[in-house]
């Protein structure tokens, strides 16, 4: 154990405390890290690198810094633990500030917050720009892991938050390679931003931070990132009505991704294929799936984490579950969407609204449209109102946009008509739009 602290093997750390009766959710609540992620580690097949987590571990089992290679902890001695820098409090402030006026929804007191952070953004990446970095790549990691049960406006404000401590580092002047690691967590802070934008429904939003992150990422010279930005961004066209937009920015994210197996590489190629497939251009679409499932098969493992950036088994058959779906062909859409509801984590109530919608149209495609009002009806009624927007009422809207006008009469048609319309209109408390 002493040896394994040393060199910081937390594999063989949390392996020991299990084996010596502590249970991953008890070292999950002592650290603050995910039980999931604590078993990961245990069985070899994750690490922990970044200082903020490894100090976090540190202190929620009460292991000596020094054993650790770390400084003397806090609590080791009997002196009170000195307050925090006047920076992190304002850091705190602002980040329970966005999290109090995002779940009120986001109205334009809260967007102009947004955009008056990323105009800051915009001209720190212009200065010449020492800075602690572990704390921030912490946090960047533990974004990555998605939503995490927790509401979209809730990430949103931390994810602001922290893209917010970056900019007055970028505005010192910075040693050159701290300023690429900053910019490369801006771009990845951002992107991420950008990504939980697109999901509640703001595009014109979550393009300008796209945009912001993508430049961000050139800037840092990481390639596999900046590719990655402009396929997620091509999910904002190709989700809201515009598949030639889409496909444009995809295959500009696939020159840049090159053809080596990574999971930018694998995005790129099936967001291509949605969109072609969107357009109705089935050739492109086939030839571009074709090319997503030989680098999804090729990928190593750690370009299959179930992260933003990763590229797992279950995001690769969402997107195809969508493509196929819009190809007509349903039978090869059913089995992505079984095989990805088979992979989806209880939480992952987006995911599973999205593929029961894609089964509702396939039953649209197959001839069945009434049945197919039935299932999205009961699909976006059975979730909480909070999810009814954004994504999920795009893809419910594009069904119902497609049943003939001869059938909407139905009352099956009209129960979905009014569920959308319900959700469309605004409320008194903008809270239920907000995800």
């Amino acid at each position: 154990m002493v040896h394994a602290l040393r060199t910081r093997t937390f594999s063989t750390v949390f392996a020991a405390a299990k084996a010596a009766g502590l249970s991953y959710n008890a070292i999950a609540a002592a650290t603050g890290l995910k039980a999931e992620r604590i078993s990961l580690v245990a069985r070899g097949e994750a690490r922990i690198t970044g200082i903020d987590t490894i100090e976090r571990i540190a202190d929620g089992l009460r292991i000596p810094g020094a054993m650790l290679g770390l400084t003397a902890r806090s609590w080791e001695n009997d002196t009170a633990v000195e307050p925090q820098p006047a920076r992190e409090d304002e850091s705190m402030h602002r980040r329970n500030l966005l999290r109090t006026t995002l779940a009120a929804g986001l109205t334009a007191t809260p967007l102009n917050h947004l955009a008056d952070v990323l105009a800051k953004a915009d001209n720190a990446l212009t200065a010449s720009g020492p800075a602690d970095l572990a704390h921030l790549e912490a946090a960047t990691e533990q974004h990555s892991y998605g939503y995490g049960g927790r509401a979209p406006t809730d990430v949103l404000a931390d994810l602001i938050a922290d893209f917010a401590d970056v900019v007055p580092l970028l505005q010192r002047p910075q040693p050159a390679s701290t300023r690429i690691a900053l910019t490369r967590i801006m771009g990845q802070l951002g992107g991420m931003a950008a990504v939980v934008l697109h999901d509640l429904g703001n595009r014109r939003e979550a393009f300008s931070w796209f945009s912001i992150a993508a430049r961000s990422a050139e800037e840092a010279s990481d390639r596999s990132l900046h590719a990655w930005i402009l396929a997620r961004k091509a999910m904002v066209p190709l989700n809201f009505g515009a598949p030639q937009a889409a496909a444009e920015l995809a295959e500009q994210a696939r020159q840049i991704a090159g053809t080596a197996p990574t999971a930018a590489a694998t995005l790129a190629a099936a967001v291509t294929g949605r969109a072609h497939a969107l357009a109705g251009r089935r050739n492109e679409a086939a030839a571009a799936l074709r090319a997503a499932d030989r680098l999804a098969d090729a990928l190593p493992e750690t370009e299959r984490a179930d992260t933003w950036f990763g590229h797992c088994e279950q995001k690769h058959h969402v997107h195809l579950s969508h493509a196929l779906t819009a190809l007509g062909e349903t039978r090869r859409a059913r089995e992505s969407q079984d095989h990805a509801l088979a992979l989806s984590a209880p939480t992952s109530t987006l995911t599973r609204t999205l593929l029961h919608l894609d089964a509702a149209t396939c039953q649209h495609r197959d001839g069945h449209t009434l049945d197919a009002c039935q299932a999205a009806t009961a699909t976006l009624t059975s979730i909480p109102v909070r999810y009814r927007t954004g994504l999920t009422h795009r893809r419910a809207a594009d069904l119902y946009r497609s049943i003939p006008a001869n059938t909407r009469s139905a009352p099956a048609a009209r129960a979905l008509a009014e569920v959308l319309a319900a959700e469309s209109r605004p409320t008194s408390n903008n809270a239920s739009r907000a995800w």
